[in-house]
């Protein structure tokens, strides 16, 4: 199989355990009140992220080959060569000079006891990550070569359309696949930039939040708004009505399950019920086993159950650690839907 390449986004995270939000305003009021002082007592855990680097690492995890375009200082270079150093020449990193980002992640449980994760974000120059970066005779073979390529993490770059645009039209026989992240701030000009580019994207990689941005863009808010938990057949419709209006195949994925629709047809895939150890990254190895699915001819419904055993095994895991290709079939033998 020939490379996957991913781009964008590197973050260096540093995630926040809570039990809840509650707990962790109490503390800030208490230690402001007093002046100041350190809130000690509080798990963290720090690790690479970024939703490129997060869906690269999951597919080398699961044995594809994949390059990786992405930006970072010395420093941020000298952790993505160590984070995927494990893999050999399975990857190759094509980083440039620039300022990483960077992110502190909080995860606690909400109302209704279901656990979340809230972002905070230095986006660095991942912000202004375009076509420029992608210029040399060597760039242009691997996109040509590719089975696929990834652009991950649109809201957080606004030469995003750009990006998509040109990497796309350069690699005319791989899939083309977008999940474009929060874009609750920048929805209308996602949608905009979206049907510029609808002929040649083949698969929209959503969650709820962003399914809500798109819907508020698209004037359907009235109808396809997702709160709390949502019926089998709203999360269906949803995916129908935004894929005919945007003229894409798209992929949502929720809490419940996941569903795929051209905008005629729709397929769901209950998810695989699981004490969840950790948020941050989930929809990472969701997005990775779905790349997997398209480039291994699976039906939309295999596709979306490999998906959502990937992304189970993944929020199961307190390390944080994607699955391994056999872990996902070990559990897919097993469950009962």
């Amino acid at each position: 199989m020939n490379p996957i390449v991913v781009m964008h986004d590197f973050f260096v995270d540093r995630i926040v355990k809570l039990d809840s939000k509650e707990q962790f305003f109490d503390a800030l009021t208490e230690k402001a009140r007093f002046g100041g002082g350190s809130i000690r007592g509080v798990h963290t855990v720090d690790t690479k992220g970024g939703n490129a680097v997060n869906v690269a690492y999951c597919l080398a995890n699961l044995g594809m080959n994949v390059v990786l375009f992405t930006v970072a200082d010395e420093i941020g270079s000298s952790i993505l060569k160590q984070t995927f150093s494990k893999f050999g020449e399975k990857v190759s990193l094509q980083i440039t000079n620039g300022k990483h980002g960077c992110t502190t992640s909080f995860e606690f449980r909400d109302e209704q006891k279901s656990k979340i994760n809230v972002m905070v974000s230095d986006i660095g120059d991942n912000v202004l990550f375009g076509p420029d970066r992608i210029t040399s005779d060597d760039h242009r073979k691997m996109l040509k070569n590719a089975d696929g390529v990834a652009v991950l993490n649109w809201g957080s770059n606004i030469r995003g359309a750009q990006l998509a645009e040109h990497v796309f039209k350069n690699s005319p026989r791989a899939l083309h696949f977008i999940d474009p992240a929060d874009i609750e701030t920048r929805r209308q000009d996602f949608k905009e930039s979206l049907r510029d580019i609808a002929d040649i994207v083949d698969a929209l990689s959503i969650n709820e939040n962003e399914c809500n941005s798109l819907a508020k863009a698209t004037g359907l808010e009235s109808v396809l708004m997702m709160t709390g938990e949502q019926s089998v057949d709203t999360i269906k419709n949803a995916a129908k009505m935004l894929s005919a209006e945007m003229g894409i195949s798209i992929d949502l994925h929720t809490r419940r399950g996941a569903a795929w629709s051209n905008g005629k047809e729709t397929v769901f895939a209950h998810a695989i019920k699981v004490e969840p150890k950790t948020m941050t990254g989930a929809g990472d190895s969701w997005d990775a086993a779905d790349i997997i699915g398209y480039l291994a001819g699976f039906d939309a419904l295999e596709r979306l159950t490999f998906s959502n055993a990937c992304a189970s095994l993944y929020v199961r895991n307190p390390n944080m650690q994607p699955p391994t290709m056999r872990e996902i079939f070990d559990i897919l033998q097993r469950i009962t839907f």
